[in-house]
């Protein structure tokens, strides 16, 4: 099962896929798992394959050894007449993100934060535009200064990405991608009323909110995985 840590040795790819029927988000999914199953490109890591819930989508969570073994992948015949093509066909919007994984946390007690469908996460992952001077201090914040989640009834774990490069995206961005047990203990997190957050909660959203150009977010439930030598 494919790890997530913050040591920086590795890239970590987001390939974001939008759609706009059910249908549409069954054939991304079977023409991924597809692909998946057969990746022997030099460099690739793991790909953990995910479906989307709140919106038709889905996501690809991609360990590569570096940038330069990605860019070899792009490049390929593959990739440009097929692949791309493909997706392009039954997509809506395609967003390649490269990205450094720079902060890890989990609730007390557990292990490191895996991703695999046996673990029957209820996956969110929140996408953040930001000027590339509030780059950093948008990352703090939505990393280190959340300790307070840890004590959050449902929470898993979080893991924040640093935007590096990407396709079909403009300007500088921050990923958060989060774990929690359920559907439920999500929404009763997120729509809990403003007025009965802690006053560390509304001091993040508000800082949030003030650093970030735009946000755009989707739930999943992961559906396949693969790492190199399976």
């Amino acid at each position: 099962m494919p790890k997530i840590t913050a040591e920086g040795k590795n890239l970590t790819v987001l390939n974001l896929f939008s759609t706009d029927s059910a249908e549409k988000q069954d054939s991304l999914l079977a023409a991924m798992r597809e692909i998946v199953d057969a990746a022997a490109y030099d460099g690739w890591i793991s790909s953990t394959v995910h479906s989307g819930q709140t919106k038709f989508g889905t996501a690809n969570f991609i360990q590569w050894r570096s940038t330069e073994d990605l860019e070899a992948r792009y490049a390929g015949e593959e990739f440009k007449h097929r692949t791309l093509p493909l997706f392009g066909e039954i997509t809506t919007a395609i967003r390649l993100l490269q990205n450094e994984a720079v902060f890890t946390q989990v609730k007390p007690g557990a292990g490191p934060t895996e991703i695999g469908p046996e673990r029957e996460d209820y996956t969110v992952i929140d996408l953040y535009g930001v000027a590339e001077k509030h780059q950093d201090d948008l990352v703090e914040t939505l990393g280190a200064s959340q300790d307070w989640l840890q004590k959050v009834p449902g929470y898993r774990s979080h893991t924040v990405l640093r935007g590096l490069r990407g396709r079909g995206i403009e300007g500088k961005w921050v990923v958060v991608y989060a774990q929690w047990d359920s559907k439920e203990a999500y929404d009763a997190f997120r729509e809990q009323a403003a007025e009965d957050r802690s006053a560390e909660r509304r001091k993040i959203d508000a800082k949030v909110d003030a650093l970030a150009i735009w946000r755009d977010s989707n739930t999943y439930r992961v559906v396949h995985t693969r790492s190199a030598g399976e």
